[in-house]
């Protein structure tokens, strides 16, 4: 399990911002998806290619129904279906969130925790599938409202950051961090949030939908709350 995941940090930090990759050894996979609703659709046509019945599927997503996606899955393998959110970057951060659906069995999410307690300098956190789980149901609203702030002209994006920076002792502020993440994503799970709770808290920030029609995701592509140069995005 060790090696695997330390394969796995690999190649999610060289290709976090490509569409989706699918990697599997032996008896366990681990499928990483940019934020979609077709996402399950994706999960039913290659896991099934690929990973025996009695295999541990785990998805990265930071945001869809994990219930929904073991639905999808179908019988069999629902109860082995598991979320198991790292974060960006993989080999920096600690936590990683466990997420239990309503079908997730026992053994298997068990496993999971197991494995990533084996894992140096990781923290597994269980909990149980809500939208957003526990960090991106806090973090991307706050991160939504900061958008709305330089959206409606109360400050400019570096004082939004720095506020919060010397305010709340935050490493990095809100907008530096959606440009990290990129912009695509953070609307992606904000209209995921707000479809699913119906509530227009977290109704997403028309700029923030601007920037993502215009192409402007962040780091990824040189442009987003910030202007980025190759060294800067490193």
């Amino acid at each position: 399990y060790v090696s695997f995941f330390l394969w796995f940090y690999v190649i999610v930090y060289f290709f976090y911002f490509i569409d989706f990759f699918f990697f599997f050894q032996a008896e366990d996979g681990i499928r990483d998806a940019q934020e979609s609703r077709g996402l399950g659709d994706v999960y039913k046509r290659q896991v099934d290619k690929v990973a025996k019945p009695s295999a541990i599927v785990c998805s990265n997503t930071s945001s869809i129904s994990i219930t929904k996606l073991a639905a999808v899955a179908g019988k069999g393998r629902d109860s082995n279906f598991v979320g198991m959110h790292f974060f960006n970057p993989v080999p920096v951060m600690k936590l990683v969130e466990v997420i239990r659906g309503l079908q997730t069995g026992d053994a298997a999410f068990d496993a999971v925790q197991a494995c990533v307690a084996r894992l140096q300098g990781k923290e597994a956190v269980p909990c149980t599938d809500s939208p957003g789980f526990v960090c991106n149901r806090i973090l991307v609203p706050m991160v939504n409202e900061a958008a709305f702030a330089l959206f409606e002209g109360v400050a400019t994006p570096a004082d939004i950051d720095r506020v919060m920076k010397l305010g709340a002792n935050h490493p990095m502020g809100p907008l530096r961090l959606a440009d990290m993440i990129g912009l695509d994503t953070i609307l992606s799970v904000t209209e995921v949030l707000h479809s699913e709770f119906g509530d227009d808290k977290y109704r997403p920030c028309p700029l923030i939908r601007k920037m993502v029609a215009a192409g402007h995701l962040g780091q990824k592509t040189g442009r987003g709350f910030y202007e980025y140069t190759n060294k800067s995005k490193l």
